[in-house]
């Protein structure tokens, strides 16, 4: 708990100025409501009581205290309950917002192998859920329990200044109390903990289901995947229903030692009022001070439930903080020179786990400057784990990928990416207007030259087409677009960023025959004098390939033209027989 309270603080440090003069105005406007049991003792013993004034002059008196205190609580009051509350807020979403920027930024870091181990929803819930409950470790644990000491130490002077004896015996819950709030709250932080990863798990279920929804019900799985979230849901039920038990254990005797508390003042001070050692009105402000007491002793109880969940949740988020990067430049990585686009593997062996299964045994080939090649063979082979291996979203385990002789893990990821331009088989979208996808290519590119490059993807006619043309949103992962549609914005993307180096994987695999057409003519309008790699599943589309690899089983096993190829009558003839046969 330490160590995740020292991160925060660093968080919360610019802040330190407005946080101080948010406690500031916070213990006057406590102040102000403790002047009221005062005020009744002086009704009480000084004015009611009086033995020497007149009525008349008792009205005056019971007036003048009364009117200044009005006075107080309408002129002074008001403004400082605003600027106590409005600085709380605006300093406590502003330490949330610098988290979440930093936590977005570290996400963008992480590497893709992260990301496959790790559910989306998990993700979000740390990044939304758990730094929102860290807001009140700063409401609460930096600021309200400031003031409620501020409060009890003020009320405790006030009592002090009336009858000193009588402030000790309101004092003898104290130990009783803090011993009850170590003892229970201790256990909280593990239990919260536990119901926030459950709660995490139910999110993640919900957010990978509602993406998958179509599939659920072509398969008319409404019934299972009822009982199926009920386990997860029931799970996140008996995790919440533990913590709420040890809770209202809590709870339970703490507010009975609380409220033991008033008892034994009544009974001590009635006792010295029925012998004349204490003035009625002395009694009945220690009454009302009980409570500006034990008010705010319940509310630090009720801060330490919130507390540990802010303790739980600042665990989760810093454990993401601290997920370490698989891909990071070098101290004296250097910027990739733009390059020509001579591609070579010397020895490349790669696993995706540390210690894990090999998936690429020794890979050894070049590409020339402005050659188109293929990567061909049966699926699981190795191929896309090739590609994958060029932009560095992985790195190898043994051996070495170089472009332009450069070794990727010598230059800066960046200046390697930004020539680089990728065409999935599955192109991500994201719900925004078509323009703003296809400038993902090019932030800073003009109106003219987004419509030349959806020209040359052959996109422009149909996204003059949609309701909005180029401003029309597209859905999450472009759901409001054909397959067809989505492939050609995310070509139109690589046009716009003219890169040297093009990467095709299975860009026109799961395409109807018409669409599959025009997205071909566009790949060969993109690949034309630029270095081009390309996964393919139909074989016919990359005969006319420079160079054909043959991948199985993580090894090279063939290479050559289409038409070497053929005449070896290896695995390649007989991948291909099949295609020609299955027509």
């Amino acid at each position: 708990m330490g160590d995740s309270i020292k991160r925060y603080l660093k968080f919360v440090k610019p802040y330190n100025w407005q946080i101080i003069f948010t406690i500031l105005i916070g213990i006057v406007k406590f102040a102000i409501p403790l002047f009221i049991p005062l005020l009744m003792k002086i009704v009480i013993d000084e004015i009611i009581g009086s033995k020497i004034l007149s009525t008349e002059e008792m009205t005056q008196q019971l007036f003048y205290w009364l009117g200044g205190t009005v006075l107080v609580f309408f002129i002074i009051r008001p403004p400082v309950e605003y600027y106590r509350q409005y600085y709380a807020q605006y300093v406590s979403n502003k330490i949330l917002y610098d988290i979440r920027q930093e936590l977005y930024s570290h996400l963008q870091k992480l590497s893709l192998s992260y990301y496959s181990n790790t559910r989306a929803g998990e993700v979000i819930s740390r990044v939304i859920n758990d730094v929102e409950q860290t807001k009140n470790f700063v409401m609460i644990g930096l600021m309200n329990v400031w003031l409620d000491l501020a409060t009890i130490i003020i009320a405790i002077i006030i009592m002090l200044t009336m009858d000193v004896p009588l402030t000790l015996v309101t004092l003898l819950a104290f130990p009783f109390y803090a011993y009850s709030v170590k003892h229970f709250f201790g256990k909280l932080r593990e239990l919260t903990r536990k119901r926030s990863q459950s709660l995490a798990d139910v999110q993640s279920y919900l957010h990978e289901r509602v993406a998958g929804v179509s599939v659920i019900k072509s398969f008319a799985l409404e019934e299972l995947e009822q009982k199926r979230f009920d386990k997860v849901n029931g799970n996140f039920l008996d995790k919440a229903l533990d913590h709420t038990k040890w809770n209202a254990k809590a709870f339970a005797v703490v507010n009975t030692i609380t409220d033991v508390a008033p008892l034994l003042v009544l009974a001590y001070a009635g006792y010295q009022v029925i012998n004349n050692s204490l003035s009625v009105g002395t009694m009945v402000a220690f009454v009302a001070y009980i409570d500006r007491l034990y008010g705010p002793l319940r509310r630090l109880v009720n801060s330490s439930t919130s507390l540990t969940q802010s303790f739980a949740s600042m665990d989760r988020v810093f454990e993401l903080m601290e997920q370490k990067y698989d891909i990071t430049d070098k101290d004296d990585a250097v910027e990739l020179p733009p390059i020509s686009g001579k591609i070579e593997f010397e020895k490349v062996s790669f696993a995706y786990e540390k210690d894990g299964e090999t998936v690429l045994n020794e890979i050894d080939f070049v590409v020339n400057p402005g050659e188109t090649v293929a990567f061909v063979g049966m699926s699981g082979g190795g191929k896309s784990t090739i590609i994958s291996l060029i932009p560095r979203f992985y790195d190898v385990t043994d051996g070495a990928v170089r472009i332009d002789d450069h070794d990727l893990r010598d230059v800066k990821v960046k200046s390697l990416r930004n020539q680089i331009g990728i065409v999935l088989q599955d192109s991500i979208l994201f719900s925004d207007s078509v323009k703003s996808n296809i400038l993902m290519g090019k932030p800073d590119a003009t109106d003219e030259e987004v419509i030349e490059a959806a020209k040359a993807a052959n996109a422009h006619d149909f996204i003059e087409s949609l309701p909005e043309g180029y401003e029309t949103k597209v859905g999450e992962r472009g759901v409001k677009l054909s397959g067809g549609q989505k492939q050609r914005v995310a070509i139109a993307r690589v046009f716009l960023k003219n890169p040297p180096l093009l990467v095709l994987d299975e860009a026109t695999s799961a395409l109807d025959l018409e669409s599959e057409a025009l997205i071909q003519e566009s790949l060969e309008r993109l690949a034309n004098d630029r270095t081009t790699l390309i996964v393919a599943h139909r074989l016919s589309t990359i005969t006319h390939a420079d160079k054909i690899f043959v991948i199985d089983s993580g090894e090279l096993k063939e290479m050559g033209t289409h038409e070497e190829l053929m005449k070896m009558q290896g695995i390649y003839y007989g991948l291909f027989q099949v295609q020609i046969l299955g027509k």
